[in-house]
Parts: C-alpha cells; sequence; structure tokens
C-alpha cells in the first residue's frame, strides 16, 4: 500500500479508477471528462486520478492524430489538475521527457511497449512519485519481475498493469491468472479495461478496438483481484481522435463502474469474512 499526493491511499481496500480520454484533445473534453469522473467516483466512493496522454509517440501510422505537443498537452493536464484538484496520471515515452512530466502529474506511467526500457524506468523511479509500469504485449507476467527488479530499491510505489497479450496479428487476449501472478509480487495490480481489448494496426493505419467485451472483461479482473482500473472513456467514442473503437462514453462508464464497485465490496465482504 502506498498514497498518491499523501492523500489517495492505492492497495487498501478502496478501489481506483484511472480515467479519461486516450489524449488531451483539448481543455474542453478533458474537462467535461473530468467533471463528470469526479463526480461520479465521488457517488459511488471510489477514489480517482485523471488520465489522458500528452503525446502518443506509439501510433500506428505517422499521419493519425497524436496530441497537440508536449507543451500544450501538459498545460492541459495542468489546468485540469488545478481546476478539478484531480491527481494526473500520463504517458511517458522518452527518456528526456520524464523530469518535465514529473513537474506536473502525479503518477507517471510508462506505457507497455517501453516497459523494458531500463533508463526510462529507473530515472521515472527516481522522481520519488508513483509510477504506473503496463505490461508489455509481449510479455508473460512473470517476466514482470524482473521489471520490478530495476526499480523497486529506488522507488517501491509501484503499480502494475495488465493490457492483454499479442495473440496472432492485430488481436490481444487477456489471461486473468497474470493479475494474481504480479500481485504476488507485492504489489498494486490495474486491469487496463480498455486496451485490453483494441485490435492493434486493426484498421489498417490505426488501431480497431471491441468494446462491447470491456463489460466482460473488466468483471472479471474484478472478480479475480484488482486495486485499480485504468480506463479510456470520452464524451462521444466514435469522434474520438485516438482510440475511439476501444473507449467508453459516460453512460457506459458508469453502468459498468456501478456492476464493478458491487462486485469489488462483495469481494471484499467475502475476503474479510
Amino acid at each position: 500500500m502506498f498514497k498518491i499526493n499523501d492523500k489517495i491511499e492505492v492497495g487498501n481496500g478502496k478501489l481506483l479508477l484511472m480515467a479519461g480520454p486516450c489524449v488531451a484533445e483539448s481543455f474542453e473534453i478533458c474537462s467535461e471528462t473530468a467533471s463528470f469522473l469526479k463526480n461520479l467516483t465521488e457517488d459511488l466512493g471510489i477514489n480517482y486520478v485523471f488520465k489522458a496522454s500528452y503525446d502518443k509517440a506509439n501510433r500506428s501510422s505517422g499521419g493519425t492524430f497524436r496530441g497537440n505537443g508536449m507543451e500544450n498537452g501538459l498545460k492541459i493536464l495542468k489546468d485540469i489538475k488545478e481546476k478539478f484538484n484531480v491527481p494526473i496520471v500520463t504517458d511517458i515515452h522518452d527518456l528526456q521527457q520524464v523530469k518535465k512530466v514529473a513537474e506536473i502529474a502525479d503518477v507517471l506511467q510508462l506505457p507497455a511497449f517501453l516497459c523494458r526500457q531500463t533508463d526510462i524506468l529507473v530515472e521515472m523511479a527516481k522522481q520519488g512519485k508513483p509510477i504506473n509500469i503496463k505490461k508489455g504485449q509481449f510479455m508473460a507476467p512473470h517476466d514482470m519481475k524482473g521489471v520490478v527488479e530495476k526499480v523497486k530499491d529506488i522507488n517501491n510505489r509501484i503499480m502494475l498493469t495488465e493490457r492483454g497479450v499479442t495473440f496472432g496479428y492485430n488481436n490481444l487476449v487477456v489471461d486473468m491468472r497474470s493479475l494474481k501472478i504480479m500481485r504476488a509480487f507485492g504489489f498494486p495490480v490495474v486491469f487496463d479495461a480498455t486496451h485490453s481489448v483494441q485490435l492493434p494496426g486493426g484498421l489498417g493505419n490505426a488501431s480497431g478496438g471491441q468494446r462491447e467485451f470491456i463489460e466482460s472483461l473488466t468483471l472479471a479482473a474484478t472478480a479475480v483481484g484488482i486495486d485499480a482500473i485504468f480506463m479510456e472513456i470520452h464524451p462521444c467514442p466514435d469522434k474520438a481522435l485516438c482510440d475511439g473503437p476501444n473507449s467508453l462514453d459516460f453512460k457506459m462508464a458508469e453502468n459498468l463502474l456501478k456492476k464493478v464497485k458491487n462486485l469489488y465490496d462483495s469481494q471484499r465482504k467475502g475476503f474479510k469474512n
């Protein structure tokens, strides 16, 4: 267990949600999403961290939208943080970005494709903030122990995220055993509910997605045992500039989170008994 900003406990028996649009398209989109999610999570008794990427460096095509630039993207995140008084989590894609991002973000996240990049990982750990490490789509869950070993003596405020594993071409599957395997390392585990249904490169020049499976997989992960959920949520996913096919709209997110909270609480009650 540890705290984000000395306030939000992670791994304490209270569910954490890290959610927002895939990328910081605009302050307006981020503001609408943050407002909705802050109110919803307060009503449900779920801890909340706003999520959006200032840049998406791993696009399927060089011609697809990746953000408004690092400076503008970070400013949007800073403004959201100040307006709504919520912590921020965002991706880091390059070693040179770490210190600047750490000035704003409360949780530093390493994308799945980069989880074995030692220099970035160590530099992130040195910032003294919680770090969320996404398991690579190419890795077995037990291989994440080596990733943890690189940083735990520098910074042990670590979360490990399951986001599916490559299954043939343009497809991912989720092995729910990975949540239990990674939890055995002694750190909170996160289920990435929306990237897990992604179809990488499935649209040719962009990734597709199967949002109809988000609910089933999320409830399954909750039943196995998680500390946090990661979700991409957008006011209008079909118009999102990034990861729309595997994002939820507000109504879908509300319905799912109510079910997740009920299941999570019943699981916790069962553990206590």
